[in-house]
């Protein structure tokens, strides 16, 4: 690398501007790294022995540009994959409005020197909001009630479910009650399973789900706009797979984290006054623990239930003879009954809330999913009293 003095773009800056942020030899081995300027975190990069300086801060939502990687003259933001200039700051071709301020840097006598100032602004291209991005409101009219299949199986080779049996015949019997009822396959649409955005960091799984924003081929937004901004009544219907949910199940709601961050990140209640019921029917057995399952996340999400929130059928550990389980429940008048009582359970407190019997309003955070409690308050008085 040469070593002479050499400053990128723009009139040269007086002396006291210049930060010296390391020595060459060390900052040159890798090609993104964090570096801070007095209190502004940067993202310093390297390539081809050219060193460029921009916010450390993404455009998006503010995911950590030093922590991502290079694609040629591009920073690729960890989080979601914004790109920007790694000298220029500007986004990627056809985006160069959304641009992060960019520093100048320069080399001498071994070391990198970055500007304390940048020389360019942030600017933000207009994006259109996600039309799930909408403000949740219920608009005027009957109870509506959403049935969720989570029944897996061949495509052009249908075959009979005993849960989208009885789901279905309690959609069915949800019209009758003056409702407005509709139904989610699953297994029909096309979604991409949960890719850890929240692992990354709580702000990084974003509502609207970081998928859904990205690729617009992706088919979950119809259970996003049913649950949050459609339906009264959520009705989920799943087989039991080894003491557990379906696999469809556990795929939605790993993508339906989106709605429950919203509430540790922002304080943001998504779901109001939804009621939830399940129908759980399988050949093998452990119904309590499945409804264990369903009551515990929908409940995080902001659902309430009606008096008995499920109905469920198996045949237990022993018999291995699901033929005679669908048979049983085809012809069970016992179970399609049990299925019609619970969506008029379901329907009967939905009135009940949309009349508007609970009170809305900020529901305190102690005790609920990631909040931290006033620990180091607590300590920070003990350690001050025991020093006195």
């Amino acid at each position: 690398m040469n070593d002479e003095p050499m400053s990128q773009g723009g009139p040269p800056s007086g002396p006291e501007n210049w930060v010296d942020v390391g020595a060459v030899a060390e900052l040159s081995r890798q090609s993104v790294q964090a570096i801070s300027v007095g209190k502004t975190r940067l993202a310093l990069t390297c390539r081809d022995g050219e060193f460029g300086v921009i916010s450390g801060a993404c455009n998006h939502v503010g995911g950590p540009l030093a922590e991502g990687r290079l694609e040629g003259d591009y920073v690729v933001c960890p989080w979601h994959y914004w790109k920007f200039h790694r000298t220029g700051g500007q986004g990627e071709p056809g985006f160069e409005a959304d641009a992060v301020p960019a520093h100048r840097v320069k080399v001498e006598s071994g070391r990198v020197l970055v500007e304390s100032s940048a020389h360019t602004k942030r600017s933000r291209k207009p994006h259109a909001p996600h039309p799930l991005a909408r403000t949740p409101q219920r608009e005027p009219g009957p109870v509506r009630v959403l049935g969720i299949s989570t029944t897996a199986m061949t495509a052009d080779q249908p075959r009979y479910s005993t849960s989208d049996d009885l789901l279905e015949h309690a959609v069915r019997h949800a019209a009758t009650l003056g409702a407005e009822a509709r139904s989610i396959r699953l297994r029909e649409l096309n979604f991409r399973a949960c890719e850890g955005f929240y692992s990354k960091s709580a702000r990084a799984c974003t509502w609207p789900c970081s998928i859904t924003q990205m690729d617009p081929s992706d088919q979950l937004d119809r259970v996003y706009e049913g649950v949050v901004h459609w339906a009264d009544v959520i009705l989920v219907g799943t087989p039991i797979r080894w003491g557990a949910p379906s696999s469809l199940y556990f795929k939605m709601v790993e993508r339906m984290n989106c709605i429950q961050n919203q509430e540790t990140i922002a304080n943001r209640q998504l779901m109001r006054n939804k009621v939830a019921g399940f129908i759980i029917m399988g050949g093998q057995d452990n119904i309590q623990a499945v409804a264990g399952q369903l009551l515990g996340f929908f409940a995080e999400i902001g659902c309430q239930f009606p008096t008995f929130p499920y109905i469920a059928h198996s045949r237990g550990w022993s018999a291995e003879d699901m033929e005679n389980n669908t048979r049983y429940v085809r012809g069970s008048k016992f179970l399609h009954e049990g299925a019609a009582a619970l969506v008029e359970r379901s329907v009967e407190m939905a009135k009940l809330l949309v009349a508007g019997t609970l009170v809305e309003g900020v529901v305190p955070r102690g005790g609920r999913k990631a909040h931290e409690l006033d620990t180091h308050a607590q300590l920070h008085t003990k350690e001050t009293a025991e020093s006195q």
